[in-house]
């Protein structure tokens, strides 16, 4: 059988790892298992996969911190194994730049099924019309401000009115972001679901309603932080704060 697709997986149970290496050749997907982050690294620099299989529990650094690092450099899709069932744990993933998950105990089929759906997704192969690209927005200066709070793009440091530096996660980077590119206008969810994921997300569109939140919270350390993103029934998001530029030195 032709090969389809490379697959890395990151998971510390060999017994998983075998299983999987295995399962997934018969549909076409040859998959290399490796057991830690530092593995990981190795294998992503002497060969290109097209999907990475992350196992959230690992020794040493964890998967959330592997997927946000893996995500500050590349785009690759991100599929996330994960024990833990929980809204908030799924989300976290979601905000580190998982593309998918699954929960163990998994189903093997299910695993393949969720690799396919992201193949079509990455390819262009979807029997669905696909939906809008990501936008590419024109480059903007280091520096931006608004309502006194001062974003850097290029370390992606928030810092508030009071000086704090303010962490933000990959997903409410690219939120705010998207907002800051588009002041004083309406944006839907699927734009700005789009633009936070850095691709088209048509699985848990409801996690931009969670992100949004987030971003919120944050952005409470002013007054009137809050409402800088302001909810518009049936239409999406209005980000109004006033935004200025400053070049970069």
């Amino acid at each position: 059988m032709p090969t389809i697709a490379e697959v890395l997986i990151v998971d510390d149970d060999p017994d998983i790892c075998s299983l999987l290496v295995a399962y997934l050749a018969g549909f076409g997907i040859r998959a290399q298992a490796v057991h830690d982050g530092g593995a990981m690294r190795l294998a992503l620099a002497a060969q290109r996969f097209d999907i990475i299989v992350l196992d959230l529990m690992l020794p040493g650094e964890d998967g959330l911190s592997l997927c946000q690092s893996i995500r500050y450099l590349s785009d690759i899709p991100i599929l996330m194994l994960t024990a833990r069932g929980e809204r908030g744990d799924r989300v976290a993933g979601l905000e580190a730049g998982a593309d998918d998950y699954v929960i163990k105990p998994f189903d093997p089929r299910e695993l393949v099924a969720r690799l396919h759906a992201i193949l079509r997704r990455i390819r262009g192969r979807s029997v669905a019309a696909p939906p809008a690209p990501a936008p590419t927005p024109p480059p903007l200066a280091n520096d931006i401000h608004f309502g006194g709070w001062r974003l850097n793009r290029a370390t992606r440091e928030l810092t508030s009115p009071a000086q704090l530096l303010i962490p933000l996660s990959y997903g409410e980077f690219r939120l705010l972001s998207a907002f800051i590119e588009k002041p004083q206008r309406v944006l839907s969810r699927s734009y700005l679901l789009s633009a936070a994921r850095g691709r088209s997300m048509e699985s848990f569109d409801r996690s931009i309603d969670l992100l949004v939140s987030r971003l919120r919270q944050k952005l409470a350390e002013s007054p009137n932080g809050p409402e800088m993103i302001k909810t518009i029934r049936g239409r999406g998001y209005l980000f109004t704060a006033p935004v200025e530029r400053s070049q970069a030195a």
